[in-house]
């Protein structure tokens, strides 16, 4: 059996995901908790219930880590059936989101605010 891997990234969470065809058992930080926006992929290509998934995740919130996870997801799926590539790019799940958070920039009180004026 082959492993599919990728690794999907938003905002500093960084996802590596481990896709082997098997009975569905998935597993995110050797635990079982997760949130059902990340099957998204798996309803689209009707593959629910026929890999075993392994997923690392680190860095981030929430959010950026089910969207980390998400791309991971599609880009291991596409690795493994080249024709699900349409069916996710369609529905934008292979699409990279790069925007971070701006870096503060000296003389700022952060990365565009000044500081307050007084005039006396």
């Amino acid at each position: 059996m082959k492993n599919y891997n990728a690794v999907g990234r938003r905002k500093t969470a960084v996802a590596r995901i481990y896709l082997k065809p098997g009975t569905g058992k998935f597993l995110i930080n050797k635990k079982m908790n997760f949130q059902n926006i990340i099957f998204y992929p798996l309803e689209l290509t009707n593959t629910c219930g026929k890999f075993d998934i392994s997923i690392t995740i680190s860095g981030g919130g929430l959010k950026s880590q089910n969207e980390a996870i998400l791309l991971a997801l599609s880009r291991s799926l596409c690795k493994f059936n080249k024709s699900y590539r349409k069916i996710l790019k369609k529905n934008k799940l292979l699409t990279r989101d790069s925007r971070i958070v701006e870096r503060k920039k000296y003389g700022k009180k952060k990365a565009r605010k000044k500081f307050q004026f007084s005039k006396r």
